[in-house]
C-alpha cells in the first residue's frame, strides 16, 4: 500500500475504488499521523484509517473493521483495485465497472405489460467479460429492436455467466396474491438470480435497477447473498453489465410472448394500452374468462375494464 505521495493521495485512490462500485465514502478527518474516514455498506458504517510516516511511508489500516468478512473483502478490493480512473464511456453509452472487479447486474422485463410473464435476468462479468460486452455492443434493451436484442442475447450468453427467472402468468398471479405487492415480487426474482449466480461465481458487487425500497432485495436474499455489496439505483441500465441483463430479460419476454401467440393463435400487444384492453376482450370471448390468468397479469386495471 506504499508508493503514494502522501496520505491525501492514498485517500483519493481508496475513494475512487469505493465510489466507482457504489460504496459511499465520507469526507476524511485529520488524526495523529494520518486521517480517517467512514465507508457505508448498506446500513452499516466502517472506519478506515490512513497513516503516513517517514519510516513506513503511507499505509492503510483496516483494523477498526471488526467484521472479518468485510475486512477481507476490503483488503482484496484495495489490493487488486485499479479504480483510480473514472468509469469509461463505451461507444453505446453504457458504463463499464471501472474498478475492474467482477460485477453482477440484474434487470427485469414484462413488469409493465399486461400480457406475458415477468422475467428477471442476471449477468456476471469480470473485467475481461465487460470488455467483451463492450465489443458486442451491449446497451439498454429499451433502445434496441427485438431483432437486435435476440442477436445480442445469444452473444452475451456465450461470453458471460447468466441466470434467468421466468415467472409465467399462472405462477405470477399466484405469487402476486401471496405478496400483494409487485415490488416484493420483483425483489424475490432479483434475489433469486443473484443467488443463482453467486453459487457459480465469487463476486462481491451487485448492481440492480431501483424499483422500490432498497431493503426489499436485501431482505429477499438468502445468507450468502447478504454478504455482497448490493447497490440499487435508477437508470442502472447505463451500466454495461446491467444493460446485458436487460437484453437477456427482454429477449426471454419476447420469446415467451411469441409462444403465447402461437398457442392461442392471436397477437398479444405489449404494454397496457387501449389496444391491450381490446385484445383482452377478444381473448375472453374466444377462450373464456377462466383462461385469462394463463396469459395476463390479473391485478392490472385492464382486467376490470373487460
Amino acid at each position: 500500500m506504499n508508493g503514494y505521495r502522501d496520505k491525501y493521495e492514498h485517500y483519493q485512490y481508496l475513494k475512487d475504488i469505493f465510489n466507482n462500485i457504489g460504496i459511499e465514502t465520507d469526507p476524511y478527518m485529520e488524526i495523529n499521523y494520518g486521517l480517517q474516514f467512514h465507508i457505508r455498506l448498506g446500513t452499516e458504517k466502517f472506519l478506515i484509517r490512513v497513516y503516513e510516516s517517514k519510516k513506513n511511508g503511507v499505509r492503510c489500516d483496516l483494523s477498526q473493521i471488526k467484521n472479518e468478512e468485510i475486512q477481507k473483502y476490503m483488503e482484496s478490493l484495495i489490493r487488486t483495485g485499479t479504480a483510480c480512473r473514472k468509469p469509461s464511456e463505451t461507444t453505446n453509452g453504457a458504463k463499464t465497472d471501472a474498478a475492474g472487479a467482477g460485477l453482477i447486474g440484474t434487470d427485469e422485463s414484462g413488469k409493465g405489460d399486461y400480457f406475458g410473464p415477468l422475467v428477471v435476468a442476471g449477468v456476471y462479468a469480470d473485467a475481461e467479460g465487460q470488455r467483451k460486452l463492450e465489443e458486442i455492443g451491449a446497451a439498454d434493451s429499451k433502445t434496441l429492436s427485438d431483432t437486435r436484442i435476440e442477436k445480442l442475447a445469444d452473444e452475451i450468453m456465450a461470453v458471460c455467466k447468466y441466470s434467468i427467472v421466468l415467472i409465467e402468468n399462472l405462477k405470477y398471479n399466484e405469487m402476486y396474491k401471496e405478496y400483494g405487492n409487485l415490488n416484493k415480487l420483483l425483489a424475490w426474482g432479483h434475489a433469486r438470480v443473484i443467488e443463482d449466480l453467486l453459487s457459480e461465481v465469487d463476486c462481491n458487487n451487485v448492481l440492480s435497477d431501483q424499483f422500490g425500497r432498497p431493503e426489499l432485495i436485501e431482505n429477499a436474499l438468502m445468507s450468502k447473498g447478504r454478504l455482497v455489496n448490493l447497490k440499487q439505483k435508477h437508470r442502472a441500465e447505463e451500466n454495461l453489465v446491467v444493460a446485458a441483463a436487460s437484453i437477456i430479460a427482454r429477449n426471454e419476454y419476447v420469446r415467451a410472448m411469441k409462444n403465447l401467440s402461437d398457442e392461442y393463435e392471436m397477437e398479444f400487444p405489449k404494454g397496457c394500452s387501449d389496444m391491450v384492453t381490446e385484445a383482452a376482450g377478444e381473448f375472453v370471448k374466444t377462450h373464456g374468462r377462466d383462461k385469462l390468468g394463463k396469459v395476463a397479469k390479473l391485478h392490472f386495471v385492464v382486467t376490470g375494464k373487460i
